[in-house]
């Protein structure tokens, strides 16, 4: 009997030795089978984003197919834009040794900024600058277009008032450069109508007027002793800080928050604006780039679903999958999509359902930790989305996530540079119509002014677009195309053009540029 019992036993316990070792391997096998589906969920992302020198030489000619047609009419293909290409009527012909102080004023957002910029004669490499910042009140924003500029004018008068001026003692009017850095439809060098509000902006009684001529008024309202001689974006005044610093800078790429371009086209390739000028050799035009589209963009679900999410759908694409406003949520979004279909990032958190709560700058930082454990990105989880106890190889995973979406960000930005060289001749082709033969080319060096926190500061970003600018031109035409970082386009640049235009009459233009 005892015999019986101890064998009924040790049966027992195999039994049970036996269920638990199953469990044990179908746990094993249950999260061999959710890291796989984790797995799979990466290898689609990394296909989806894939940027292979074919498509981004794809990319580059519809680039340029566009900027062509930008030229010849008001509406065209898929910049889904009428606005893509806004005539600048900005020559940096006109930079030669101005001398004396100007002012520039910078509005773009929901502060702007007042710009004092001393000029000794000669070009210089460092300019002599004073500036100061200044929040715009919630209800100007949505007030009237009188209020704001008054409030804006009111602040200026001060900001001049807190210096001695040599020019007021010549008796010498002050000369204003204005960045407005929203959509106009611009018709000279110092007037342009905007044609809709953004970042937050709604005075209704502004859209369609002209904004330097608002400015103005507000101006002699107060009795400030001052002249807007030019009205530019923040992307025109960063070409004017390049082309002033260096002659063979070409084109300027804001590579922030937002993104644009603009770059000096000929007078006699704008074919919508023939007969209009013929003073100026070369015009700058501003792209708004940022509205760009293609068939050929490596387009996922993410951001698909970003755009629809988003207050503008299906507009600034381009924008959507390059700029530092939403290369934070497309990682955020795709951390989602595992943390739906898996467990690898423990218990839900619903703060990683909440849009752009991952900035761009924390992806940055969590792209290019270089900690053994990746603690950064264990610590930005944690901190921002609140998802904690992550075991090394999901902060792997992560970081690699913010890598896939980068590299097709700075890869794109690239190929959109590209585009503009492509149109203006200097990326080592006969220009659009030509092949990729670069026999009998001779090549020039060529300057691009870039500005914008996600080219400057974002290291891993930035040796991206370098890469993927020389497997698009080849190493040796890419010898000669020189990305260099300006500082202050958008202030400066105004005050740099506001002195190029304040004796403009008197000045013989070079046409042969």
């Amino acid at each position: 009997m005892g015999g019986k019992l101890v064998f009924g036993v040790a049966i027992g316990v195999a039994v049970a030795a036996c269920a638990v070792a199953a469990v044990v391997v179908g746990r094993r096998v249950e999260r061999r089978s959710k890291w796989k589906r984790v797995l799979r969920i990466l290898e689609e992302l990394e296909a989806a984003c894939d940027t292979p020198v074919k498509r981004l030489r794809q990319v580059v000619d519809a680039m340029a197919v566009e900027m062509h047609a930008g030229l010849a009419s008001e509406v065209w293909g898929h910049f889904r834009c009428s606005y893509w290409v806004v005539l600048l009527f900005c020559s940096f012909s006109l930079f030669r040794s101005e001398k004396g102080t100007f002012y520039a004023l910078d509005l773009g957002g929901t502060n702007f900024r007042v710009l004092r910029v001393h000029l000794g004669g000669q070009r210089s490499l460092s300019l002599k600058h004073d500036v100061e910042m200044q929040p715009i009140p919630q209800n100007l924003m949505t007030g009237t277009r009188e209020d704001l500029f008054d409030f804006i004018a009111s602040s200026l008068k001060e900001f001049v008032e807190k210096a001695n001026d040599p020019d007021q003692l010549a008796a010498r009017r002050r000369e204003l450069g204005f960045t407005f850095s929203f959509p106009v439809k611009q018709t000279s060098a110092s007037s342009g109508a905007l044609i809709k509000w953004t970042k937050g902006f709604s005075i209704e009684n502004m859209v369609g007027r002209d904004a330097a001529e608002s400015l103005q008024q507000a101006i002699d309202r107060i009795g400030l002793d001052m002249r807007v001689s030019v009205l530019i974006n923040d992307t025109v005044g960063t070409l004017a800080v390049g082309h002033y610093q260096d002659p063979d800078t070409v084109a300027a790429v804001i590579i922030g928050t937002g993104t644009n371009a603009c770059y000096l086209e000929r007078t006699d390739a704008i074919i919508k604006c023939q007969g209009i000028f013929t003073t100026f050799g070369r015009m700058a035009i501003n792209m708004e780039w940022g509205n760009f589209w293609s068939s050929h963009l490596p387009r996922t679900t993410y951001d698909v679903d970003l755009d629809a999410d988003s207050p503008n759908p299906n507009e600034q694409g381009f924008e959507k999958m390059i700029s530092g406003m939403y290369l934070g949520d497309i990682v955020r979004r795709v951390i989602l999509k595992i943390s739906q279909e898996s467990d690898v990032f423990g218990p839900a958190s619903t703060l990683l359902s909440m849009p752009f709560k991952l900035r761009t700058p924390l992806m940055a930082a969590m792209h290019e930790d270089s900690s053994l454990e990746l603690t950064e990105v264990a610590r930005i989880l944690e901190d921002i989305l609140e998802i904690t106890d992550i075991p090394l190889k999901v902060r792997k995973l992560v970081a690699k996530i913010c890598d896939i979406v980068t590299r097709r960000a700075a890869r794109l930005a690239a190929a959109g540079i590209v585009g503009i060289l492509k149109k203006i001749g200097r990326d080592g082709t006969s220009g659009i119509a030509g092949g990729r033969s670069r026999t009998n080319i001779k090549l020039k060096r060529t300057v691009v002014a870039i500005e914008g926190g996600l080219y400057t500061s974002y290291t891993m970003f930035r040796e991206y677009l370098h890469e993927a600018l020389v497997e698009i031109l080849g190493e040796e035409i890419a010898l000669h195309v020189i990305l260099k970082p300006t500082d202050d386009g958008s202030g400066i640049g105004a005050a740099l053009l506001a002195a190029s235009y304040s004796s403009y009459d008197t000045v013989s233009v070079d046409k042969s540029l």
